[in-house]
């Protein structure tokens, strides 16, 4: 089962927004094994830890993607059974030593939302990528 690992950088401050992004992993669970969490960028060494996954990290300078560009390439990487790691970085965005060693860097809007709005947006987008393929109903 494919493996798909949404980290962030920052306190989770918004309940609301933290609970929606746990929603639509929870249901995305059904179809990838999903996980979701903070991480310090000091202290956790991402590129060890998912060295075969696939790096996309959301960046206002990425790629900008819709909903259906986004569910062929989470089809093409369930097919090839490979793992995808997302990180979102905090206020102050990425990490610039990491910038350069993602595989994809991918913006959700050339808006600037908040980091606890922008994991329940992409988790939204996670779902709904998995839902589509497997024509669930959720994505009409």
């Amino acid at each position: 089962m494919m493996r798909l690992d949404l980290l962030y950088i920052g306190k989770a401050r918004d309940e609301h927004s933290n609970a929606m992004a746990e929603e639509f992993l929870k249901r995305t669970g059904r179809w990838a094994t999903v996980s979701m969490r903070e991480i310090h960028p000091g202290r956790y060494d991402l590129f060890a830890k998912h060295s075969a996954a696939h790096k996309v990290f959301l960046d206002p300078a990425g790629k900008n993607w819709d909903s259906a560009r986004f569910i062929e390439f989470t089809a093409d990487a369930e097919r090839l059974s490979r793992d995808i790691v997302f990180l979102i970085g905090g206020h102050d965005g990425l990490p610039p030593a990491w910038k350069p060693k993602a595989d994809l860097l991918l913006s959700l809007s050339p808006m600037t939302f908040p980091h606890e709005l922008a994991r329940a947006m992409l988790a939204e987008q996670i779902y709904r990528a998995f839902a589509t393929l497997r024509g669930h109903p959720y994505p009409r």
